[in-house]
């Protein structure tokens, strides 16, 4: 009876072994050894190499104040995600009415008042950068706490294993459901267990899709059949890399996937909370029988309950390892059998590894959390913050772009004269409708013309955050072309705000044969 997937060898009285009075021994070991100890083999004794097919791993369901927070955080976390885009934010008439929506088809980002245009991309970059930089500090001060707690392959491995648990039970009667044959029993449980996981992949890939289109609009379709094949494909994908990667790969998504694990290790130093087994009180470690001294001894009865409920199937007691994700579980396992045998708290606990070198101090003793490493990260998430902050509040509401023909690059006319062509685009970041009027200047005796308006100076309707595309072309008469010494020669294109104050100006080039 193990944490790895053994079927042949599970047996009721394994489970009757008692490291302390009331308190049950796990027949458990971790998936990967200290390097002390002799490497597995298999049922000839044969030693088992690298090859070997990874074991499965059998979590017991912890309790306990880590636990309760993992579940708010999952509850908090997969509530803001399947729920956001069902949240309506008025923007006025002709506006998506969605609070946060990622408009591909006008490419833009909208989040409530925020509105996000695709040539400002840099704002994503600087939130980006941001988060990194928060995910750095929050390493220095606590560790892996990210991929314990808050790490989506985190949160939706612990929602597939709570289902798993409700259909087959808990580590016990999850093992001897594997362990036994393939009764009526077993296909059903395993049957809904794998249906259950479809499902929740199926709302993850739903609610994924809806950031990117009217949710309750498409919603519809998707029922009636009317969505395209393109949201079809993605929630068919979304649907099955969710039932994947929770449900089936879990923790090896974790160890093998993810860079983070080989990269927090330069986030961290000696002040760096981390979870820790404290051998200075642990060892001597050893089973406790009732009416025995706990003197000469340590407060370990080798219950091996931390190995039980780790989701990564590690004994935290071998000390740091790339596997832990820090969800403390294995705190709660140890407290709670603390508790039991009447010997303090803290066993396993978040320390740092000064306190650990010093074999003296408590657990959290000198905890600094202000040092050189997390003023840096802070400073620098503040300069960032401070500069899009500025970035937000100094943007124009207008934004014009300007693109010659490059084929042709001139057109010569049948009178002699030369004609250039140019696609100006107006966005108009407000969310009320603006009237605007396009000049071009630079040269004496160029004439403009707009397509599909009688009138190059008339006013150009733009509507609330749209973007309106202009083909503009600017012709010079025969003796005007003659006069220009060069192949380009610069031109200003203005485009100005009717009733407003608000313009902008782009600078281009008149393409011409030259002298």
């Amino acid at each position: 009876m193990t944490t790895m997937e053994n079927p042949g060898r599970f047996k009721p009285e394994d489970f009757l072994v008692e490291a302390a009075p009331g308190v049950a021994k796990h027949d458990v070991e971790a998936v990967r050894q200290p390097k002390s100890k002799k490497p597995a083999t298999d049922a000839d004794g044969l030693s088992k190499g690298s090859w070997a097919e990874k074991p499965r791993i059998y979590s017991k369901l912890a309790k306990g104040n880590f636990r309760n927070a993992k579940w708010i955080v999952m509850l908090v976390t997969l509530g803001i995600y399947y729920l956001l885009p069902w949240l309506r934010f008025d923007r006025g008439e002709g506006l998506p009415n969605q609070l946060f929506l990622i408009d591909f088809a006008n490419q833009r980002l909208l989040f409530g008042p925020i509105e996000i245009w695709a040539q400002e991309f840099y704002y994503v970059t600087g939130l980006l950068i941001i988060s990194a930089l928060a995910l750095f500090l929050v390493t220095s001060i606590a560790g892996r706490v990210w991929c314990g707690y808050a790490c989506p392959q985190t949160v939706w491995t612990d929602l597939m294993i709570a289902v798993e648990r409700f259909w087959q039970g808990d580590r016990n009667a999850h093992m001897r459901l594997d362990q036994g044959p393939w009764t009526f029993e077993k296909i059903w449980k395993k049957t809904a267990t794998h249906i259950s996981w479809l499902l929740i992949g199926l709302l993850t890939g739903g609610a994924l899709v809806f950031y990117f289109r009217d949710a309750p609009t498409l919603a519809m379709e998707l029922v009636t059949g009317e969505a395209s094949t393109v949201a079809y494909a993605f929630l068919a994908i979304f649907t099955f890399s969710t039932y994947l990667l929770g449900g089936i790969a879990r923790e090896q998504v974790c160890i093998y996937m993810c860079p983070w694990p080989r990269i927090q290790g330069a986030m961290l130093d000696h002040d760096s909370l981390w979870i820790a087994y404290r051998d200075v009180r642990g060892e001597p470690r050893a089973p406790h029988k009732k009416g025995d001294t706990w003197d000469g001894r340590g407060d370990c009865i080798d219950c091996k309950a931390c190995v039980a409920v780790c989701p990564m199937g590690i004994d935290i007691r071998n000390g740091a390892q790339l596997e832990c994700i820090q969800c403390a579980l294995c705190i709660d396992a140890c407290n709670d059998i603390m508790d039991k045998v009447g010997r303090p708290r803290g066993l396993i606990a978040y320390t740092t590894e000064r306190n650990m070198e010093s074999r003296t101090a408590g657990p959290r003793d000198g905890l600094r959390m202000i040092r050189p490493r997390t003023i840096l990260y802070t400073v620098v998430i503040a300069i960032t913050g401070a500069l899009m902050a500025w970035a937000m509040i100094s943007r124009s509401d207008l934004d014009v772009s300007v693109l010659p023909d490059r084929n042709p690059l001139f057109v010569k006319l049948s009178d002699g004269g030369i004609r250039n062509g140019y696609t100006i685009k107006i966005v108009n970041k407000n969310q009320t409708p603006r009237r605007f009027k396009v000049e071009l200047t630079g040269i004496d005796g160029l004439k403009t013309t707009i397509v599909g308006h009688d009138d190059a100076s008339a006013p150009i309707d733009v509507g609330p955050s749209n973007v309106k595309a202009l083909k503009l072309f600017a012709a010079l008469p025969r003796d005007k072309a003659k006069a220009l010494n060069a192949e380009s020669t610069p031109v200003t294109i203005t485009v100005t705000e009717v009733d407003g104050a608000v313009s902008a100006t782009r600078d281009t080039s008149f393409r011409s044969p030259g002298p």
